[in-house]
């Protein structure tokens, strides 16, 4: 009857298990509501990358970064530590039961008599057999419970943090393979521009030879013909280090790939602008200063709980006995319960030093979260404004391209026809060379900027 009325006491202190975690209050955005721009596209966050990249060689490229990266796999560790420390927490919340079992013999030398006899020998033995709660600290002002709720909370901001990852690394791999296409076709061009100027020289030699040029026109053209010769070999350089890049973050030698588009044909899908900022909350580092915020706000009332008295029980049944073979008979058993009661009488200021810590952390992590909101806004907001500034501008050198062809060959045609000198032609091959290479590099821009907003509108996972 005594133990069934202990039992039924400290389920009651179970229950009756209160928390010192203060209410979290909603951390107010300071961002619009909507991003500038029109609708047009899907949502970015629920394209998978596999839709979003529609070039064979850049998915297969992902594919095989994701498997095999290192700081990814790393990020999935750390997902692991945090799970299995949760789980440790976790364990706190359940009494721990023990058994134990011993055995002694003990063998006693009798002491001589004052009349010079000698006494006997003694033998004794001794077995126990226990099976107990081993100190377990009754919740009753839910310490063990916030600190639970802590590790669960970094747990997802790990997780969340994980994800992060990946996303930055599916960008890392689209935005260093675009790169490397555009240097592919910034090569072609300058090949193209290198044995055009090549042709032109020897034309231009046998001219020289025959003195109808003077010898600064053809140190010009060939002024020109090493240029172009040097801007091969450097952009040939970058190809190489672009291909060590993604290697790199392949986690080792390239697959077998497909063969790639250039940059004048689609590569990524489109995505949606003018949509809800909401969208922010899709973004796994904001999700991760969430979590991080509110494992804080869990620490407080961790913190607080230990102001308050602890109580540990510590209960044991077994038997005793003499004999081994009479150690489970009648007569033999035992029981043991010990409560203990801690009250924090004097600590010279650490408890609340404590306290003032915790919330401080908890300032700071809404600082964070508050931040990372307006981070991802302006990241966005910065894409989107970008995207409608490259459209221009690539449809402007669309038109300018098409003007220094048609200049182009107006020069050639007055210096064949004796009218100019071959300057003219020289200077408008190379405003027609540099309004290319400018095509290339804003296709590029425009190419990158897709895939950063779909990676600053939280998609790709």
């Amino acid at each position: 009857m005594r133990k069934s009325s202990l039992s039924t006491l400290a389920l009651g202190f179970l229950t009756s298990a209160c928390s010192l975690i203060p209410p979290l209050d909603p951390v107010s955005s300071t961002v619009p509501a909507r991003f500038p721009g029109k609708s047009g596209g899907e949502v970015s966050a629920d394209i998978a990358w596999q839709k979003f990249f529609t070039d064979p060689r850049l998915r297969k490229l992902v594919e095989t970064s994701l498997a095999n990266n290192r700081d990814l796999r790393i990020a999935a560790l750390n997902v692991e530590q945090a799970r299995a420390q949760y789980g440790i927490s976790r364990a706190d919340l359940f009494p721990s039961i023990a058994a134990t079992a011993s055995g002694e013999r003990q063998r006693s030398l009798g002491m001589s008599g004052g009349g010079g006899g000698s006494g006997g020998n003694t033998e004794s033995d001794r077995f126990d057999f226990k099976v107990g709660m081993v100190s377990y600290e009754l919740d009753l002002f839910g310490k063990i419970r916030s600190m639970n709720q802590s590790a669960l909370e970094t747990y997802f901001a790990t997780d969340a943090a994980r994800v992060g990852a990946q996303i930055s690394l599916v960008a890392q791999v689209a935005n260093q393979y675009l790169t490397e296409r555009a240097l592919q076709e910034q090569i072609a061009l300058s090949q193209q521009t290198f044995d055009g100027f090549d042709t032109a020289y020897g034309l231009m030699q046998q001219r020289f030879n025959s003195g109808t040029v003077s010898e600064l026109e053809l140190s010009s053209l060939e002024v020109q013909r090493q240029t172009a010769k040097v801007d091969l070999a450097a952009f040939r350089q970058r190809v190489g280090e672009i291909n060590n890049s993604l290697v790199f973050l392949a986690g080792g030698s390239l697959p077998g790939l497909p063969n790639g588009r250039s940059l004048d044909q689609v590569l990524v899908a489109e995505v949606r602008s003018g949509v809800s900022s909401d969208l922010l909350w899709r973004r796994p580092d904001i999700r991760e200063a969430e979590h991080q915020l509110r494992a804080a706000n869990a620490d407080i009332g961790a913190v607080r709980a230990q102001l308050f008295p602890s109580v540990s029980l510590t209960a044991q049944g077994g038997s005793a006995s003499n004999s081994l073979s009479k150690l489970f008979g009648s007569g033999t058993g035992t029981w043991l319960f010990a409560p203990q009661i801690d009250i924090p009488i004097f600590s010279a200021g650490k408890n609340l030093a404590a306290i003032r810590y915790v919330e401080s952390t908890k300032r700071v992590a809404i600082a964070n979260y508050e931040k990372s909101i307006q981070t991802g806004f302006r990241e966005v907001a910065d894409s989107l404004a970008a995207r409608s500034g490259l459209a221009a501008r690539i449809g402007a050198t669309d038109s300018l391209i098409a003007a220094q062809e048609k200049r182009t060959r107006l020069a050639t045609v007055r210096y064949e026809q004796g009218v100019d000198s071959y300057f003219e032609v020289l200077n408008a091959n190379l405003d027609l060379f540099n309004a290319r290479q400018r095509l290339i590099q804003l296709r590029l821009a425009r190419a990158i900027n897709s895939v950063n907003l779909y990676k600053a509108l939280g998609g790709g996972w």
